[in-house]
């Protein structure tokens, strides 16, 4: 997969936030078994409603690249083949998010606290486990919410402002090897 300056700085801008979402979390310090099935009981509610939230921006984001897809074929200017990549690459991190957002809801909503065959000491791993799996889909999220800011930030330079020397506008050359690599 080729990453753009954009996808690259929408990775970083992740990676910044998981590593502050992840060093608030170890800020808690280790907690015993029953510690954590009481916080297990007491986030659940929380991580699901994070998890809907973030099932809700996914379809949301899906949806508005349909328009983002309809807006760039039907400008003036021509769009090259990069600036549809890139709609791919988002859309294709979007679906994994949203899956991955659902299986998670699916998962927390396990009565698991309230099982009597799940030994105490194990409540604590499940307790980081949840914090990590939302820590890395709200990343994931932020992820995929700034490549689509990018996305959106160079059609409003070409569709919007009218700017031809963009990187992303298709310009005569392009067309020549694109004539000549079909005629081969």
């Amino acid at each position: 997969m080729n990453l753009t300056n954009y996808t690259k700085r929408a990775i970083t801008g992740g990676l910044i936030s998981l590593f502050i979402i992840l060093t608030g979390t170890l800020m808690i310090g280790e907690l015993s078994g029953y510690e954590a099935k009481v916080l297990i009981k007491n986030s659940v509610g929380a991580i699901n409603t994070l998890c809907n939230t973030i099932i809700l921006a996914s379809a949301t984001i899906l949806a508005l690249l349909l328009t983002v897809l309809g807006l760039s074929s039907s400008s003036d200017s021509k769009l090259n083949k990069d600036h549809y990549l890139q709609v791919l690459q988002i859309a294709k991190l979007d679906t994994i998010v949203f899956v991955a957002s659902l299986i998670s809801f699916l998962m927390f909503n396990l009565p698991i606290t309230e099982s009597e065959e799940v030994p105490t000491y194990l409540f604590s791993t499940i307790y980081y486990i949840s914090l990590i799996t939302s820590s890395i889909l709200s990343s994931a999220l932020i992820v995929v919410v700034i490549m689509l800011y990018n996305t959106i930030v160079n059609i409003i330079k070409i569709v919007g402002l009218g700017v031809t020397d963009h990187p992303l506008v298709h310009s005569e050359s392009e067309s020549e090897v694109d004539k000549n690599s079909a005629a081969e």
